[in-house]
């Protein structure tokens, strides 16, 4: 069945964004987050990985031919190096558990915990929340939080459709607001909490690393969070930052209505794969020492 979100609409835009300002940006916010010194921390800023991304262009051609002969509606964004590739990015859907990656935010920012130690009531309520997206987590951290700071995060990422529901999972996104928020997700976390907050980003359950979990991309850190309707195909969402050095992407790819929630990871690992089939690989990264 096409897909029923009207005429395809692919956009590219060259940002004014400056490369090696923007490696720069990315060193001293993943140096802090580390909790280690900006020199000792710094990614690496290969200057041939950069020139590589900057060359890239996620190949959105095959990945709207593939939207359009599946059920349901799918939209994406792509951010890289200073330039945007959409599908139908400003098209509005409901977050579902995408939002628990801006609570985790808000939360780690609350004048009470951004500048001391995480407490164990802390974790317990973040490390459930992201990395086995506990729905009874979720509620919990949004009566802390509140609208207010939910709606004052997405005004400092400069998220044009974000609203706030009664019923969290019904809130209101774009792959657009997302694309923009993960591909400077650190940027918007308390400095002390930067690394804690990452590595639950990185660490999702393996029983819920489908989609952009599944594709195979050597030398690139993956953070993401996932949305899912409780498994009934209404919603199924993924949101990622893939990292290299100082070199990162943001992707968000958006399902609604995929029939069964297998029918929707099918589809985000269809997009996913589609988009990201000739980003630069890289032998892993070793430790020193």
């Amino acid at each position: 069945m096409p897909n029923t979100g009207g005429p395809t609409r692919i956009r590219w835009r060259q940002r004014s964004t400056v490369a090696v300002a923007g490696c720069a940006a990315t060193a001293l916010a993943l140096g802090v987050g580390l909790g280690r010194s900006s020199a000792a921390a710094a990614p690496v800023c290969s200057p041939t990985a950069s020139a590589q991304l900057a060359a890239w262009s996620p190949d959105t051609a095959r990945a709207v031919a593939y939207a359009h002969h599946r059920r349901g509606d799918i939209s994406f964004e792509v951010r890289a190096h200073g330039r945007v590739w959409g599908y139908r990015s400003h098209h509005v859907v409901v977050t579902a558990s995408v939002l628990k990656a801006m609570l985790l935010v808000a939360y780690l920012d609350l004048p009470s915990v951004r500048n001391r130690g995480l407490a164990r009531a802390d974790i317990a309520l973040l490390t459930p929340m992201i990395r086995r997206s506990d729905n009874t987590a979720a509620t919990l951290v949004r009566g802390i939080v509140g609208d207010r700071r939910l709606l004052a995060l997405a005004h400092r990422v400069g998220m044009r459709n974000f609203r706030p529901a009664a019923i969290w999972g019904l809130s209101q996104t774009t792959a657009d607001d997302q694309a923009r928020f993960f591909l400077r997700i650190d940027a918007y976390i308390a400095p002390r909490h930067r690394s804690y907050a990452l590595a639950q980003l990185a660490s999702i359950i393996p029983a819920q690393r489908w989609g952009i979990g599944r594709v195979s991309v050597p030398g690139w850190t993956v953070y993401f969070k996932g949305g899912w309707g409780s498994g009934t195909g209404r919603v199924d969402h993924q949101v990622a930052l893939l990292v290299h050095g100082c070199n990162r992407v943001s992707v968000a790819v958006m399902t609604m209505g995929d029939g069964t929630h297998a029918y929707g990871k099918q589809s985000l690992y269809g997009v996913f794969v589609r988009l990201l089939v000739h980003l630069p690989r890289y032998p892993p990264v070793r430790p020193a020492g």
